[in-house]
């Protein structure tokens, strides 16, 4: 073995080894929430640029700003474009690719700014009485879509303005209603509207918005879960194509958004996708405008369907489904410079990998499929892309078309890095259901000794329709468990996304079946491959239907843990039909409404097993979570307090079903394992 003579003489004159470096420390919550975090990238229409968003934590707090990379200089640096307070976000090149549009609220509301790339300071492109959620710019960069939230029966943004603030004075507290669906997520319903405003750009001025769909009342995709990848200009600039759902009231248990075309003057809109009557989104045009590629599902009623890849010729007006024969669901979709490729994204075991497609003849092509990437754009031969993995908490690379000479383009938490030891990790497989192969991971303790036998956190998915893969999350990342001294399983049980279709669905009317025999038979399985993990001393925790879990196996597998953590779980299934806001899911995976399916419901109901209950247990809600509302867990906590069942409650007033805050997810790590020592160490 080679020595480091520098090294040896130092130690030899009685330095130790701090003195030449910190020691790596094992990964913490507090190294978590304090990485720096890449936003808002995009790249330039003539491939030559680079330009994105970097917030930057400190222990004085933070910013974010903009930063623009030469991509044809192989030794460039990165350029910082901005130093104002507050973030710039959704960034986009002009025409010319001389100047960058970004939304910020550096006056109080969010508006469009425009910024010279050759000097100068960021100018003001608009001056709206109400902020701006979201924008797209016309491919001659002559026009503007802003996604902007407006009560629709105002025929101005002033009129809606006003009724904003008359709100916000009314001293009375009571919210009225006569429709679902009544809120979402975490919001109440305030009764306005995401509605889609169209205006020119002129001299670096915004013109009159007109608002496309007024009087058409829909709304786009609720957030968090959708933007501006659900809308798109034609190349012709004469129309915009989005997906919304038709105005009924119905909302809330079905799951028929279309495809609308209207024109970018205003005027009626054109339903593109009125037979399917399943979800519609993403619509994309190739530069040419011959063709509109699109992801449609097929089952109503069901959002974790399948993804299909739809392509309407514009000309002909006929429409096909490409690569039919692919068992993947893409999550976006790009065409390339020749209108006949797609890029897309999909995950597909245990990774969200880069493909290419040829719209013609089907043919699939893995570009790269190593962590969790998604694409950012297209620079000349090459593409730009976000990669997360386990040990990578995200930055930007680009590849070649073949899936060759992978480069980095960033390192926005190398120092911090620096610092951190992460525990090693790895894909395993077994037999699960019916014999069928089910992946998973494990990771070893950061600081792992050869010889020595670890407990377990036994990590549950929510979704169900989910995956816990080769990715980087800052709310359950695996590696805070290995940090703290853990062996972490975690296993795609039957259910997951990534493995085609067939096992995706194989979960509905089964919640407490396949997944339940896959969780076993996965932690014997990993078990009986690496000798280190001690599966006799394990905790299992979930969050949604992981936290469902955590109340089935309360009462169906109640010898297998030394305890357990329920965050959001799911407890009795008659009244959490009930109160949930999108009444399609429970309604596909149980097969109908309470009423129609009560069998199903009481059959999987984890209140229906709780005098097997036995098993210590952390119960932790969010008073905003409107998914899976906090009386679900207030009852687990209720039946094992008056059971004498070891148990603790952790509650949180301002979170919904995931905890934000930093300082809250700082405790919420800190009560998590200090609950699994009490019980494992």
């Amino acid at each position: 073995m080679k020595t480091n003579p520098l090294l040896m003489a130092l130690l030899a004159a009685g330095l130790a080894l701090p003195a030449l470096a910190a020691d790596k420390a094992p990964f913490t919550v507090q190294d978590l929430v304090k990485l720096n975090k890449l936003h808002s990238a995009a790249v330039s229409n003539d491939g030559t640029k680079l330009i994105y968003g970097l917030k930057k934590v400190t222990d004085d707090g933070s910013s974010s700003d903009l930063y623009l990379l030469d991509l044809s200089d192989k030794n460039a640096a990165p350029k910082q474009l901005t130093s104002a307070p507050g973030t710039e976000h959704d960034v986009a090149f002009s025409h010319d690719d001389k100047q960058v549009y970004f939304i910020a609220a550096r006056d109080g509301s969010s508006q469009l700014y425009r910024l010279p790339l050759d000097g100068g300071e960021a100018q003001a492109v608009s001056d709206l009485p109400l902020g701006i959620d979201g924008y797209k710019l016309s491919a001659d960069g002559k026009q503007v879509v802003m996604s902007i939230r407006v009560f629709p029966e105002c025929d101005t943004l002033e009129c809606s303005k006003a009724k904003f603030d008359k709100e916000a004075e009314r001293k009375s507290t009571g919210r009225e209603y006569d429709q679902l669906m009544v809120r979402h997520w975490d919001t109440w319903s305030d009764h306005a509207r995401n509605h889609l405003f169209v205006a020119q750009l002129e001299n670096g001025k915004l013109g009159k918005p007109v608002d496309v769909t007024k009087g058409l009342d829909t709304e786009t995709p609720p957030k968090p879960f959708s933007g501006m990848e659900e809308v798109t200009f034609s190349p012709d600039g004469k129309h915009i194509v989005y997906s919304a759902k038709a105005p009924s009231k119905d909302q809330a248990w079905i799951t028929n958004y279309d495809l609308w075309q209207v024109p970018v003057t205003g005027g009626k809109a054109k339903n593109l996708t009125e037979d399917n009557q399943a979800w519609d989104a993403q619509p994309v045009f190739s530069a040419d405008g011959r063709y509109l590629a699109y992801l449609a599902m097929k089952k109503p009623g069901f959002e974790a369907d399948r993804y299909r890849i739809m392509l309407k010729d514009t000309v002909t007006g006929q429409s096909k489904e490409v690569a039919p024969m692919w068992d993947r669901s893409p999550a976006s979709l790009s065409f390339g410079k020749d209108n006949n490729t797609l890029y897309v994204t999909a995950q597909d075991l245990g990774q969200v990998s880069v493909f290419a497609i040829n719209t013609q003849f089907g043919d699939v092509r893995a570009i790269y499929n190593d962590g969790s990437n998604s694409l950012v754009g297209l620079a000349g031969d090459r593409l730009i892309i976000n990669h997360k993995s386990l040990v990578e908490p995200g930055d930007l690379y680009s590849i070649n078309m073949e899936g060759q000479n992978l480069t980095r383009l960033t390192e926005v938490n190398k120092a911090k890095l620096d610092k951190v030891k992460f525990g090693e990790f790895e894909q395993f497989s077994f037999k699960g259901w019916n014999n069928e192969e089910v992946y998973g991971y494990w990771l070893k303790p950061a600081n792992f000794k050869k010889g020595k036998q670890y407990p377990v956190a036994f990590l549950v998915h929510g979704g169900p329709q989910g995956s816990f893969g080769n990715s980087f999350s800052f709310r359950w990342n695996p590696q805070l468990w290995a940090g703290a001294g853990y062996a972490v399983v975690m296993v795609d049980f039957h259910g997951s996304t990534g493995y085609g279709q067939a096992f995706t669905d194989s979960i509905s009317l089964d919640w407490g079946g396949k997944p339940l025999e896959d969780l076993q038979k996965g932690l014997a399985a990993v078990a009986k491959q690496q000798k280190w993990i001690d599966a006799d001393n394990a905790c299992a925790l979930g969050g949604s239907y992981g936290g469902y879990m955590m109340n089935w196996i309360q009462g169906n597998w109640n010898d297998g843990f030394k305890c357990l953590v329920n965050h959001a779980g799911l407890f009795d299934m008659r009244s959490m039909y009930h109160v949930t806001e999108e009444l399609w899911f429970p309604e596909h995976e149980f097969g109908g409404s309470y009423e129609q399916a009560k069998d199903l419901y009481e059959k999987f109901n984890p209140a229906n097993y709780v005098e097997n209950w036995k098993t210590p247990m952390l119960v932790i809600h969010g008073e905003k979570d409107f998914r899976v509302p906090y009386g679900q867990g207030l009852a687990a906590f209720s039946y094992m307090q008056r059971n004498n069942i070891p148990s603790e409650l952790l509650i949180y007033p301002d979170e919904n079903h995931w905890i934000l805050n930093p300082n809250n997810l700082e405790q919420w790590y800190a009560k998590v394992l200090g609950w699994m020592d009490r019980w494992t160490k």
